[in-house]
């Protein structure tokens, strides 16, 4: 459904990414951020629902083409912590949102496991953010402070999950609220990555469906 585009960042340089439109012209516009395998084919596939659900959806390309198999989490690990965050988010991410909003449209931006992290330090550091959805991921405080926090967020996470963990999420949640953002969390009792249909240990249909749902609902309120 989609295809592969380039878009310049705010530096200058060239990104790559690939973008999924929606049906009607004038949509808003949702940048989608990869799990730490890379941009994979079940990224693609949620870029393209976001598009059938009446968003222009853009995935950026932050491992620059390389694609982790699911059963190298070394690898994984090796390519996530590699990645220099401030600028994939600040360079590469923002310029994902010029590029959506070139014709005046608002921008939401969501992201899985690290993207869930990437999108909070969006939230805090791209200007022409209106509204963010992260799954299970949260970045450090030196990253990105509740506080800083500009932007409603609404966050979906997993009871049994060891990384983004229950414990986590409450710290988070109190921060926000504590900072008087406008923030919502969800927890479903499943593994972490439950919306990733290719990985059937953790894939959980029930809790991504309604994770789905409420994130759908949650654009259209904030973006149109």
């Amino acid at each position: 459904m989609g295809t592969t585009i380039s878009f310049k960042r705010p530096d200058g340089k060239d990104a790559t990414g690939y973008l999924a439109n929606a049906a009607r012209g004038n949509a808003p516009g949702v940048i989608v951020i990869q799990e730490w395998w890379g941009l994979s084919e079940n990224i693609k596939a949620l870029t393209d629902r976001f598009a059938l659900a009446g968003f222009d959806a853009l995935a950026p390309d932050l491992y620059k083409g390389v694609v982790v198999p699911y059963h190298d989490a070394e690898e994984a690990n090796r390519q996530m912590t590699s990645l220099d965050f401030m600028d994939a988010t600040t360079q590469t991410v923002r310029g994902a949102a010029a590029y959506l909003a070139r014709n005046g449209a608002k921008v939401g931006l969501t992201g899985f496991c690290m993207g869930g992290a990437v999108t909070i330090i969006g939230a805090a550091k791209i200007p022409e953010l209106t509204a963010g959805v992260a799954f299970y991921g949260i970045p450090p405080e030196q990253a990105a402070k509740p506080a800083d926090v500009k932007i409603p967020l609404q966050g979906h996470f997993a009871n049994k999950d060891d990384w983004c963990t229950p414990a986590a999420v409450d710290a988070f949640e109190a921060a926000m609220k504590a900072a008087g953002k406008d923030f919502e969390a969800f927890r479903y009792d499943a593994d972490h990555a439950f919306v990733n249909e290719q990985r059937a240990a953790v894939h959980d249909r029930e809790a991504a469906e309604l994770a789905w749902g409420r994130a759908i609902d949650f654009f259209k309120k904030h973006l149109g």
